[in-house]
């Protein structure tokens, strides 16, 4: 339509008088102009629209329907508006209130951690599958698609496992002795992909460790969740501070802030500002079972007010107002399609 009108103006143009040509003119240039900018709109609400659908086009995912347990870790996954949940069937994904499933590569994931050009992750092969058994550590590429053997494969399975969501630095707890890590039960970081370990002194870190997560860009920084406690170190695993005695369940640390969850006869969530320590306690969703408690939190780098949780029992739970509202969106693992 828009193409026609501009065809007349110009024909117009061919008999006019100075002014009429003068009006003409400026006829075309407003039409120029919005064509342009509706040409502009029209990519940026493409383009939100592949962001927005970035696992529900790709031939890779299918519909998930069912019951989510055995998960091991939850995170955004390449930067995707989407969470991944490691399970030990495979990924499941929630993207814009609807349920994926990856149609391959349904490992058994241990140690998943979300990275901004993939996952990190240990565990153990599908069945049927010729990869060795257990993974070591891997990457993975393509959301879940490939998967890149980076350490250990074969040799060791990591549960506590933490990855650098940009710096991709990791630390892991060691299961036990193997041909890299020598000593069982100790800290160790790797700054360039596993191609050289460190073992951390890590003093003051409380023994039996659930679950860690390292800074996204600072590799100095991880902090931990143990049952005595929360620790939070900045000098790469040196030494630790004991900031909360609560029995830890989960942390994860974003650029300014680490979110912290623990149990104390209820579950409590806490957000810590790393510059200046202070602390604000976050409310939990009320029909959220006292006697539960959140096992793994993600954060949307695209999206900081979107906050989304798992607990123990299966529950998960979405905010999008830094915990004003929640959605839940399973229950007991049992997930609520739309």
């Amino acid at each position: 339509m828009k193409k026609c009108a501009l065809l007349l103006s110009l024909l117009l143009l061919t008999g006019c008088t100075a002014n009429e040509e003068k009006v003409q003119e400026e006829t075309v240039k407003e039409e120029v102009v919005d064509n342009a900018e509706n040409t502009e709109e029209n990519k940026t609400e493409d383009k939100v629209d592949s962001e927005a659908s970035i696992i529900s086009s790709n031939d890779f995912f299918e519909p998930f329907k069912g019951k989510l347990d055995h998960v091991h870790g939850i995170g955004y996954v390449g930067n995707a508006n989407a969470v991944f949940f490691a399970a030990h069937d495979g990924l499941k994904v929630y993207e814009n209130n609807k349920w994926f499933q990856t149609k391959d590569q349904n490992h058994d994931y241990m140690g998943f951690n979300a990275v901004k050009d993939g996952f990190f992750t240990s565990g153990h092969p599908a069945p049927g599958s010729k990869l060795p058994n257990p993974f070591g550590i891997k990457m993975g590429t393509e959301l879940g698609e490939n998967l890149e053997s980076i350490v250990l494969e074969g040799e060791i399975d990591f549960h506590v496992m933490g990855v650098g969501y940009e710096s991709n630095t990791i630390y892991a707890m060691n299961p036990h002795a193997n041909s890299l890590l020598k000593e069982e039960g100790a800290l160790y970081i790797s700054e360039d992909k596993s191609g050289s370990w460190k073992k951390a002194s890590a003093k003051g870190l409380g023994k039996e460790v659930f679950h860690l997560t390292a800074h996204p860009t600072n590799p100095d920084i991880v902090a931990v969740a143990a049952k005595d406690g929360i620790y939070l170190s900045t000098d790469k695993g040196e030494s630790f501070n004991h900031i909360s005695k609560n029995q830890g369940t989960t942390v994860f640390l974003s650029d300014h802030h680490l979110y912290y969850s623990g149990y104390n006869g209820q579950p409590t969530l806490v957000k810590l500002m790393l510059e200046t320590n202070e602390e604000q306690s976050l409310i939990l969703p009320s029909n959220m079972s006292k006697n539960d408690a959140v096992m793994y939190l993600a954060q949307n780098p695209k999206n900081l007010n979107e906050i989304i949780f798992i607990t123990f029992e299966g529950d998960i739970f979405i905010t999008e107002d830094e915990g004003n509202t929640w959605h839940q969106l399973s229950e007991k693992g049992n997930i609520n399609s739309k």
